[in-house]
């Protein structure tokens, strides 16, 4: 999928919004940005990378050659990065900041609330647009794998900066380096691939590298001809 890179999962939500109801959004943003503490349960969620909302005006579509676009609404654009299944992030986020989502799509035209789950998760999937093309620096990585990276490397700097010419001798260091050691060692994750989302999932992957094989040798030799 051009959407997962490694553990990381991108998503893009594009809604319509009915253009004399969209100021409330912007003001309901304003006054997120300005009391953060509600959007305390959605930064306590440590799969999600990256979370934005953009209101994108009706006037505002580019034109890249296509033509002047005349929509009839504004949009809301939702882009974010996570960690594990798509539905563990929708369920996560319905469960973690219900009254939060019901507010920053609340010109949404059809919204049915974050809550009961099913109705919202529908919404979503309905207006989701695919990721051509994703990029993440550290796909083997979740956001907790760089965060522990990050204090067994201040740890390490640690023990270098005690262990310099004059520094203490090589039995009072093997001790630091134990109590070093102990104090991260939750923190020596293995980075990889995340877990399959089901053993179909997994199967119909492996069962697609045959057919994708064979259409790439059918194009290349179509090509070079």
């Amino acid at each position: 999928m051009s959407n997962v890179a490694g553990k990381a999962y991108a998503m893009n939500v594009v809604t319509p919004s009915r253009p004399y109801v969209t100021w409330i959004n912007r003001l309901l943003f304003m006054a997120a940005r300005g009391l953060p503490s509600n959007l305390m349960g959605l930064l306590g969620l440590s799969l999600i990378h990256f979370a934005r909302w953009v209101i994108i005006k009706r006037d505002q579509w580019p034109d890249l050659g296509q033509g002047k676009e005349d929509p009839q609404n504004d949009y809301m654009l939702f882009c974010s990065n996570f960690n594990g299944t798509w539905d563990q992030y929708i369920d996560a986020f319905s469960d973690g900041i219900p009254n939060g989502l019901n507010l920053f799509w609340y010109s949404a035209t059809k919204y049915p609330l974050s809550i009961p789950i099913t109705p919202f998760k529908d919404y979503i999937t309905y207006n989701q647009i695919g990721t051509d093309y994703y990029y993440n620096a550290t796909p083997g990585s979740a956001q907790r794998d760089v965060k522990s990276a990050l204090r067994v490397y201040d740890a390490v700097l640690a023990l270098a900066k005690e262990y310099e010419p004059s520094g203490p001798s090589a039995e009072r260091f093997a001790q630091s380096f134990r109590d070093t050691y102990l104090k991260v060692q939750n923190d020596l994750g293995d980075p990889g691939f995340g877990p399959v989302a089901s053993l179909d999932t997994e199967r119909a992957d492996v069962n697609r590298l045959a057919y994708i094989a064979a259409a790439q040798a059918r194009f290349n030799t179509e090509r070079s001809s």
